[in-house]
Formats: C-alpha cells, structure tokens, sequence
C-alpha cells in the first residue's frame, strides 16, 4: 500500500467518525477543502460512495461501515504498536486523551497532573471535560472518569479519589421564609433547584440514604441548571434548596452564607475510578499517569 492510500483511509475515518468534515478537519490539522478533496479521491479510486452527506451531519454508507470495521481493528492494531515503541525510549513518552466531568478534572485529575507533568515532558494529556457518558471506545478515548465502580465486564477500574459526600444545602435567608425540612418528604413543600443531565436530558432526582433506605426524589421549583456552579449561586442567593457535592459548598457552610440540612440523609459512596479497556496493553506514558492518580488513602 502507498502511503497517501493510508493517509487517505486514515482521513476516511476520523470523518466517519467525527461525522463533521470541520470537525473531522481540526483534528486532523487540515483545511476542510483538503478533506473533502480527499475523500472524493479515495472514494473515485474505490469506485464507490463511502460517506452519506446531509445538511447537518456526515454518515458511512453500507460501503463505508464495511470499510470502517476492517480499519478500525487495523489503525488500533497499529497505533498500539507505535505506543509500544516509546518503551525504548529513556524518558515515557505518548498522548493520553482522558474523558471526564469538570468536578473530576478539577479536583482529582489536574492535582495529580499539576505534579506529574514537569517530571515527563514528553507526556502529553487532552481531557475532554463532559458530563455525559462517552464510549471510550468509540470515541478513540485512553480512557474514563466515573463515580463508582459500576462498569462494564471488560473494564478496568482503578480507583483515584476519596468517597465523596453530596449536600443539601440552602441560605439563611432562604430558611427565614421556609421551615427547615427534616426528612425528604419534607422537600415537596420546598423550592428545590433541579439539575439537568446531560446524558438523556432528564431531571436529576435526589438520591437519600438512610439507615439501609434509599431514595430517589423528585423535586420541584423555578429553576433547573445542567451546571453545578450556578445550582450553587442560585441557592446563595435565596432561590431555593440545592443538591451538590459537598466539597462544593464546604467553605460556604463553614462561613455562613449556605446552611445544610438533611445531612443525615447523605452518606459517603465510591468516588472516582479511572476506567480503561481490560484488552489495552499500557504504554508507559499511559501507566505513570495510572499510578499518580492512584488513590492510597
């Protein structure tokens, strides 16, 4: 094979699987009339249509799915291999995209890179800052951040973080208006701000525990966020209970300007693990970031 035949298949499906050509073009470091163009010769010396364009988005054919599934294990085969070779190296060395929640990357993810960076030049980290659920896999992700330990068959799972504690918390101006709930059945008399899940578009309801008895509460109110930051602003300012992690409003708490209640209500669960595909033969890169997240506590 030429090597402009691979660079063509190559472009094929980043496109296919970006399903944007501008998309598609940005990751690739090209203009998206370079990308088109090759698209068109790859398609013309194949002597069939690969890629399905519409308005909005871009998708793979018949042809072009058949395609796709032989490549797929062919370029991961490759690129495993290229990994490999920074084991020769003297210094670890490689990219690692990592696919995580903002409270994760802030207060697990970028501590531990903040340290481990300046020691490894040569290591390179993207994380891609999303509350919704990403396939890994799919999405060409090194790996993933969730709470718990609940994943697939084929996932490892190192744990990285704390148990982590949620809160429910409200002003004191707020509590001068409203009588002080004292069990979550007490939350259908109270504004409530709700928040929105990016993954399925729902409503977030309440998760209590107590003594072995669990919840899940649907709240009402004015308001709904799909942003923990302005759940928290908007409940300082008198608008209404919110429901967030407990590191989130901590210093609030302590100074005043929030007041928690039902904490009886929120017990600690599993916090953060690093999930990555069982079948990934770690690079070296790839295992010193595993064992500086590690959590030892």
């Amino acid at each position: 094979m030429r090597r402009e035949e691979l660079v063509d298949l190559n472009a094929f499906m980043t496109v296919a699987e970006e399903q944007n050509f501008t998309r598609a073009a940005a990751r690739l470091g090209t203009s998206q009339s370079a990308l088109s163009h090759t698209i068109r010769r790859l398609e013309a010396r194949l002597g069939v249509r690969l890629l399905t364009r519409t308005t909005r988005n871009v998708a793979p054919t018949e042809a072009g799915e058949r395609l796709l599934a032989t490549l797929r294990p062919a370029l991961d085969s490759i690129g495993a291999e290229l990994a490999s070779l920074t084991e020769l190296r003297d210094r670890p060395a490689g990219n690692i995209r990592i696919t995580t929640s903002e409270h994760a990357a802030t207060t697990v993810l970028w501590p531990a890179l903040r340290r481990l960076l300046p020691e490894y030049p040569d290591v390179n980290v993207e994380l891609s800052i999303d509350s919704s659920l990403a396939d890994i896999v799919g999405d060409r992700f090194d790996a993933g951040v969730r709470l718990g330990e609940a994943l697939a068959k084929d996932m490892v799972a190192v744990r990285i973080g704390p148990d982590l504690r949620m809160a429910v918390v409200g002003s004191p101006r707020y509590f001068e208006e409203h009588t002080v709930p004292t069990t979550p059945q007490d939350l259908s008399s109270h504004r409530c701000i709700n928040l929105r899940m990016l993954s399925g578009g729902g409503l977030y309801a309440w998760e209590l525990e107590k003594d072995d008895r669990e919840l899940r509460v649907r709240v009402d109110g004015q308001l709904a966020f799909n942003n923990t930051n302005m759940i928290v602003r908007a409940a300082e300012d008198g608008f209404g209970l919110g429901f967030v992690m407990e590191d989130h409003v901590r210093d609030r708490v302590a100074d005043g300007r929030l007041v928690r209640v039902l904490e009886d209500w929120c017990p600690p669960f599993a916090g953060y693990h690093l999930y990555y595909p069982s079948r990934r033969q770690p690079s070296a890169a790839f295992s010193v970031l595993v064992d500086a997240l590690r959590f030892r506590g």
